[in-house]
């Protein structure tokens, strides 16, 4: 072996031994380090796959699994749990010099363009209703449940998200109400069967928008709920909502637009009405994904143009847009629990899974493994986190309305100022 094999080597003998799980090690000549009964083998198939190792680069580590250069073999929540040791960094802090800093304002000014979007959204979204079908729950809600109570199921877990997102915007039945980045209809259909809302939703993925107009038409619902195939930008303001929901849109929306993504649901809602944004962020102030190469496969392998911001980042956002920031949730252990159900549901329907993505099945597979398992760590770990931020477009009233009911003196919006209402369900 080369001098510098034999350093790499060294450096990656070093990492293994210090994991909470056991590891061995299976080399391309065939040489083997570690206990044979390990909880975790890896079989290096390229060395470039032993330098990432020894480098506690992880995220490249997971490219190389996407491209053969390494196999992985053991349970995804034995990998999961020795990752954050292997790494030995904080992720969330901001690398890279002034040249990486200046390359990434330059791709965010071109990367969110309106075709760069629909493009980029049905790279992820169009995959395979089937793929996803077979790890979601009955609904396909593809955002972070709400796991009300221990041992609550991810179906119901889910509805109790929608419902708790409905409660927040204090839906009424025969309210206008819009669901920004609307996925499969799932907030659509429960808005408009337990509220009675007039709902509308907009996608850019095709698949979406042809099942979710299939299923309102199944559930009898054509008058009133409708998908639209639209980009944000392009929605009518003309008629303004009571109420809007942004669930897991704002991460595809784009670091630098985001105030304008605010200022134009502030155009969509009427004053005094409420706008509920559900999304990712990242515990790091200043990167826009996490470090170690897991943005970048991220980037590569999942979601094109995504990109993350600090909670603070968002509220600042979201007042720069012109909205008022009422009430902020963290639900970042809830995710970590949702996203460790879609990876389960997955590991046990892979050989399906392989056959519905077809050619480039297995590659594809090896991604959203290491994507939904990775994810969940990372929510675990704190270094993502997930937020449902209320917000209010002012009506600048100061008084109550003389012919309604009383209320708070300066709420200047329909939000009551107390966070009771939200625990009650009151759905028509």
């Amino acid at each position: 072996m080369a001098p510098f094999s034999r350093l790499l080597l060294q450096s990656a003998e070093l990492r293994l031994a210090a994991l909470p799980r056991s590891c061995v090690l299976h080399l391309p000549g065939g040489e083997t380090l570690g206990p044979t009964s390990a909880d975790l083998k890896l079989v290096i198939r390229d060395m470039r796959a032993l330098a990432h190792l020894a480098r506690g680069a992880i995220g490249q580590l997971a490219q190389d699994y996407v491209e053969g250069r390494i196999d992985i073999r053991g349970r995804l929540r034995d990998v999961m749990a020795v990752a954050p040791a292997l790494l030995g960094m904080n992720p969330t802090k901001e690398a890279g010099g002034f040249l990486q800093r200046l390359r990434r304002a330059a791709w965010e000014k071109i990367c969110h363009t309106p075709a760069r979007d629909a493009e980029q959204v049905r790279q992820h979204y169009d995959l395979s209703d089937e793929f996803f079908a077979l790890w979601l729950d009955p609904r396909r809600v593809y955002s972070c449940a709400y796991f009300e109570t221990p041992g609550m199921s991810l179906a119901s877990a889910q509805e109790a998200k929608l419902d708790l997102i409905c409660r927040k915007l204090l839906l009424r039945s025969g309210e206008r109400f819009i669901d920004i980045g609307a996925g499969w209809g799932a907030l659509l259909l429960w808005a408009a069967e337990h509220y009675g809302v007039d709902a509308t939703g907009i996608t850019l993925s095709k698949h979406q928008h042809a099942y979710a107009n299939q299923r309102i038409q199944d559930l009898g619902l054509g008058t009133r709920v409708r998908m639209l195939l639209q980009d944000y930008r392009d929605v009518d303001e003309s008629r303004p909502f009571d109420k809007v929901a942004s669930i897991g849109m704002c991460e595809h929306v784009g670091r630098r637009r985001l105030p304008g993504y605010f200022a134009k649901i502030r155009r969509l809602l009427k004053p005094g009405g409420l706008v509920l944004n559900h999304g990712i962020t990242t515990a790091g102030t200043d990167n826009a994904q996490l470090d170690a190469g897991m943005g970048d496969f991220i980037e590569k392998y999942i979601f094109p143009g995504g990109q993350l911001v600090h909670v603070g980042a968002m509220l600042e956002a979201l007042a720069r847009g012109g909205l008022e920031p009422l009430d902020a949730e963290c639900l970042r252990p809830h995710y970590a629990q949702t996203l460790w159900h879609w990876s389960e549901s997955l590991e046990a329907e892979n050989d399906s899974a392989r056959r519905i993505l077809g050619p480039r099945g297995d590659k594809i597979l090896r991604a959203y493994r290491l994507y939904l398992a990775g994810s969940a760590m990372s929510f675990e770990q704190g270094w993502l986190s997930l937020f449902q931020i209320l917000g209010a477009h002012l009506d600048g009233l100061i008084e109550p309305d003389a012919q309604l009911p009383p209320t708070m003196r300066a709420r200047q919006c329909v939000y009551p100022f107390e966070r009771g209402y939200m625990q009650a369900p009151h759905g028509n």
